[in-house]
């Protein structure tokens, strides 16, 4: 069944920072919902290139040579095998683009890793 997405209603389903949720698939791509608040783990994704974009907020995507700073309605794709942290001084809500094998801490395991999304 083809069906719409209302960004807004489907980001007031939850609270949870860093835990991304998927809201649609499409050619083997995940498109996902996440709230970010503070600082994620320093990782790299060794085949999957990343796509995050502003909904609300802004954050700064750290590299270890540089930050790039994203505002609502811009996006950043990080290339795959670039290590990368995003970091979020107030929190922001983000859409992700990426293969539905990506996870979300890449070649790192730990506290934040979430092996298993939910679907909302």
């Amino acid at each position: 069944m083809i069906e719409r997405v209302n960004l807004s209603a489907k980001l007031a389903l939850f609270s949870d920072h860093w835990n991304p949720k998927v809201v649609g698939e499409l050619n083997g791509q995940h498109v996902k919902l996440v709230k970010f608040a503070g600082p994620f783990t320093w990782h790299h994704h060794e085949a999957e290139d990343e796509m995050f974009l502003v909904v609300r907020g802004r954050f700064r995507m750290e590299f270890r040579d540089r930050n790039v700073w994203l505002d609502e309605g811009e996006l950043i794709i990080v290339p795959k095998g670039t290590e990368h942290r995003p970091v979020a001084d107030e929190e922001v809500h983000v859409l992700l683009f990426e293969p539905a094998t990506t996870l979300n801490t890449g070649n790192v395991t730990n506290e934040r890793t979430a092996a298993t999304l939910d679907r909302i």
